[in-house]
């Protein structure tokens, strides 16, 4: 069966066959010697968010006054995921912790870089090109994976670093 892109958009079975071929893709890289795996799923995400975002939107810019919520409503309608959220403004940082992320659901011995760094880079360049047309000077860089349930934690936290005044 032949899906659009607008039907996977709204399919639940795709985040599953995504979480389960990311981890035998990173052991592929591994064993055929290829380098970089973070900044290549980094890379991945990147181009998940730039597909994404033709067909959802959840609002027309977000900003420092409404990140919290921005970034709650893209976990959930993309990764299903309720989040916790902590804005640091002396750091400009943002620390989401995900109790369900949808590609870190079981831990792995043999995997080194958790399956969030592609949410973690997707969810951020979602974030800049919702602000991308926008006039909107407010950014999300993705910054490190603290705790990943593929890792062996309980939760997955995602830091970024928000940028007010534009890249």
């Amino acid at each position: 069966m032949n899906y659009s892109r607008n039907e996977l958009v709204q399919s639940e079975a795709t985040m599953n066959q995504m979480r389960n071929s990311i981890y035998h893709l990173q052991r592929f890289m591994k064993n055929n010697g290829l380098t970089e795996i973070k900044q290549r799923l980094k890379r991945m995400g990147q181009n998940i968010a730039h597909t994404y975002v033709k067909y959802w939107k959840p609002i027309e810019v977000i900003d420092i006054s409404n990140v919290s919520n921005g970034l709650a409503t893209i976990y959930k309608n993309i990764l299903n995921s309720t989040v916790s959220i902590d804005i640091n403004s002396t750091n400009n940082t943002i620390s989401v912790i995900d109790n369900d992320c949808a590609l870190c659901k079981y831990p792995f011995e043999d995997i080194e870089v958790a399956g969030c760094e592609i949410v973690a880079s997707m969810i951020a360049e979602f974030v800049n090109l919702i602000n991308a047309n926008s006039g909107t000077l407010f950014a999300l860089e993705p910054i490190n994976i603290t705790e990943s349930r593929t890792l062996g934690n309980k939760t997955c936290v995602h830091i970024y670093k928000y940028l007010e005044g534009g890249k």
